[in-house]
């Protein structure tokens, strides 16, 4: 099935004949970060059509509902992500508990060979594949060297003497550090949900907001932060809360927007917000007047982030 960006099928049926015949990476690219615009960077040079496949859902979500945690980027995202990197065609491979008990050997023999007919395989370091994760790179590279294939391995793009991995990037943005996960993604992160009603606690102080409910990645640290919304062909540089709102005494972790300069209704919009800075960390005020006073100096602080970035 065709969505988008990118194609959805099951793992014993044979993706569209565009996407066989070429160089394929397998992998989950949750996020998409500069370690993944590499892997795909390496397979369009080792053949045409360069071709990622990826899982949906997650296979952790199957085998340890329990241990998953959000990922960094939807199926769709993922798939835009991909193409702006490079890659020819991006199919997404249906979870299923079969697919799963597919030992190494097989998975490579199903998948590689007969469903995309690879004429070359590119994968990172760290890469695993079949049941219980126990192919690895070494037994990849010696199946594709029996089948004829050719093997490339890409080594880990590292910043500051660390690789660069999906793991890596969720711990800075746990850390509200969205800086350094810009970095480490070569884009800012962004969360999307749609906009439900609040409290109305922002409009009542003279920042009204717009709260964002069911996002389904990650959602940075609590803090406050200078953010770029985009909406229906529209956009607004905007500051963002996360978290609850220790000054009223409520413990509800929300996602609360105050667009600047916006005069307008957003109610049921499904807003993007893509983090530029984190500008101050949660904390409690001693009223609604003194919350109100630090709000203003976090728009104009918001302001002079906004003047900053490239345009």
């Amino acid at each position: 099935m065709r969505s988008g960006n990118a194609e959805w099928i099951l793992w014993n049926e044979p993706p569209p004949v565009e996407y066989r015949g070429g160089a394929v990476a397998i992998g989950n690219f949750d996020g998409v970060h500069r370690g993944h615009a590499e892997l795909v960077r390496v397979l369009r040079e080792s053949g045409r059509p360069a071709i990622a496949v990826s899982f949906d859902p997650h296979p952790l979500q199957l085998l340890a509902p329990e241990r998953f945690l959000p990922e960094l980027t939807t199926p769709s995202d993922r798939a835009v992500f991909l193409r702006e990197c490079g890659a020819d065609g991006v199919c997404f491979l249906k979870t299923t508990p079969e697919l799963l008990k597919l030992a190494p050997t097989e998975f490579f023999q199903r998948i590689v060979r007969e469903g995309f007919s690879a004429r070359a395989v590119v994968e990172g370091f760290n890469f695993r594949f079949g049941r219980n994760r126990t192919g690895d790179i070494d037994l990849l590279r010696r199946l594709c060297h029996e089948a004829g294939l050719t093997f490339r391995l890409v080594p880990p793009v590292e910043l500051e003497g660390r690789p660069v991995s999906s793991s890596r990037v969720r711990e800075t943005l746990v850390a509200g550090q969205v800086e350094e996960a810009r970095r480490l993604l070569g884009r800012p992160y962004h969360v999307r949900g749609k906009v439900g009603t609040g409290a109305r606690r922002g409009r009542q102080l003279g920042f009204p907001t717009a709260n964002l409910e069911a996002i389904p990645t990650l959602i940075p640290g609590d803090g406050v932060y200078a953010v770029l919304a985009t909406w229906n062909g529209r956009s607004a540089v905007g500051a963002a809360h996360i978290g609850p709102a220790p000054t009223f005494r409520e413990q509800e972790r929300r996602v609360e927007v105050h667009l600047l300069d916006f005069v307008g209704d957003l109610y049921g919009e499904e807003l993007t917000i893509r983090f530029l800075r984190q500008i101050r960390p949660t904390r409690r005020f001693a009223d609604a007047a003194e919350l109100a006073e630090q709000l203003r100096c976090d728009v104009e602080e918001v302001r002079r982030v906004a003047r900053e970035e490239p345009s």
